[in-house]
């Protein structure tokens, strides 16, 4: 066993790279035969037992996440007490369109029969689910689109949502706060997100748009989660998605007991990855860091274009 014993020299603990049925076999090979329970009693004398990784460990963290914390809550804050819109956003879990499993149970005479394994060349489409949340209205919109998950895609979403239910729903509010991840297509780090925002959002419609991005690992506290896509989730829990029209049926009948409204369409185009932003472009935004935190806070202008 000597050589079979490895650990961790810093904390003391112990552990073993073989099997109990390899070392009840290799005991054996040496003359002892005992069982699998007795190698296991063996081992627990020295303090060693079949354990699972536990996660208490925290990575070290930013030390402007609460800060960041504070920062949006202010914000918002500041937008509720005018009537400006704030919106949360996110891109839900990709789904395989097809007859693939789908966690969960539905009540039915018989189980639903879907394939044995979840390989892509099966499925009839990769949906991308990107999901708009208006937490003062209660309602969100989920745009499904059929190609990449790119900063292109998202702007195109939230440009969609503000021709569609935003400019209506707020016609004389002419600034927008947007709670993102601060990763994704939506990240702080992407150029070309905040590029698109500038162009297909901020200039044609003339309005003024604040992002503030969630700390890296905390997406859980963004609205959107726990308000919207969670609620998706149990609606279609156990109903394989095999189309297209099933899985925005499903988002569109989403509701819950304090009134939440869901509308889902998809949003057509090819949306190609890769697309670069070149340091001119990004010197002819007109985009302004906040003082606090200024890598995940900052507000778009329109640009007055022409003149």
């Amino acid at each position: 066993m000597r050589d079979e014993v490895a650990g961790d020299p810093s904390t003391g603990v112990l552990w073993i790279r073989r099997s109990l049925t390899k070392l009840q076999r290799a005991l054996a090979r040496r003359g002892f035969h005992v069982g699998r329970r007795v190698v296991s009693r063996l081992l627990r004398r020295h303090k060693i037992r079949a354990r699972s990784n536990v996660k208490h460990l925290t990575p070290r963290e930013n030390a402007a996440r609460d800060q960041q914390f504070r920062y949006i809550q202010t914000v918002r804050r500041q937008f509720d007490a005018v009537g400006d819109p704030v919106i949360s956003v996110d891109t839900k879990k990709k789904e395989l369109i097809g007859r693939f499993k789908n966690a969960g149970r539905t009540y039915s005479a018989t189980a639903p029969e879907v394939y044995t394994h979840n390989f892509l060349c099966d499925a009839d489409a990769k949906a991308v689910p990107y999901g708009i949340y208006d937490q003062r209205a209660n309602a969100g919109v989920v745009y499904v689109g059929l190609s990449g998950n790119t900063p292109d895609f998202a702007v195109a979403a939230i440009r969609r949502w503000w021709q569609q239910v935003g400019c209506r729903r707020y016609p004389t509010q002419r600034r927008l706060l947007i709670l993102a991840d601060s990763g994704g297509s939506n990240g702080y780090r992407a150029r070309r997100w905040k590029q698109q925002l500038q162009v297909r959002l901020a200039d044609p419609f003339g309005i003024e748009i604040t992002v503030c991005h969630y700390p890296t690992g905390a997406s859980k506290w963004n609205p959107i989660e726990h308000r919207l896509f969670s609620q998706i989730s149990q609606t279609w829990a156990g109903t394989p998605l095999t189309s297209v029209l099933i899985m925005l049926d499903a988002i569109r009948k989403t509701t819950t007991e304090t009134g939440l409204r869901v509308r889902s369409q998809v949003l057509p185009g090819r949306y190609e990855t890769g697309k670069v932003v070149t340091d001119e472009e990004m010197a002819n935004l007109r985009l302004e860091k906040h003082a606090t935190c200024p890598r995940w806070n900052y507000t778009i202008k329109p640009r007055l274009i022409g003149k």
